[in-house]
């Protein structure tokens, strides 16, 4: 358990950017399993076309958040200090290598790699994910990366006042 907060380098008015702008590439690539199996099972050209799109969303978003956690990572002495840190870095650059693979066999012809490259690709991509959210929360709840407590404590006093407000 985290002692103090880590305050994130690359904030906006102390809100860390990183956990704002991956829900994106991860709802994304997420999103591409869907329609891969979806177009192994249908062959509809629908489905290729628009995981094409959805790996594009992916990859870059997924860059863009990726490059502000990694300079998080290397101007924040506590977090770079992490071992959890660095694991959940390393399956981050392993999954964005996969996806922007995936996303590459898919130009010119969406639907001619997909079964079973595309399909495959996919897949791991989403077991990296999983592994790399589990790290990320990690993070967060046991390290307190990018947590802001007073705020929390603000948020709990006002909470707590609506609670009451409402009993009577």
């Amino acid at each position: 358990m985290a002692t103090a907060p880590i305050i994130s380098k690359m904030a906006i008015h102390g809100h860390p950017l990183h956990p704002m702008v991956i829900h994106f590439p991860v709802a994304a690539l997420l999103g591409l399993i869907a329609t891969d199996v979806t177009y192994a099972f249908t062959g509809d050209y629908f489905w290729a076309r628009a995981g094409l799109w959805l790996a594009g969303v992916g990859v870059l978003g997924g860059w863009v958040s990726g490059t502000i956690g990694l300079l998080d990572l290397l101007f924040v002495k506590q977090i770079r200090r992490l071992v959890t840190a660095w694991c959940h870095a390393i399956l981050a650059v392993m999954m964005l290598s996969l996806a922007t693979l995936n996303w590459l066999i898919r130009f010119g012809q969406p639907d001619a790699l997909i079964v079973p490259w595309g399909l495959y690709l996919s897949l791991l991509g989403g077991l990296l994910i999983a592994m790399a959210s589990l790290l990320g929360g990690q993070l967060v709840y046991d390290h307190a990366v990018g947590v802001a407590p007073e705020k929390t404590a603000e948020r709990a006093v006002r909470n707590r006042k609506i609670e009451q407000a409402k009993e009577g």
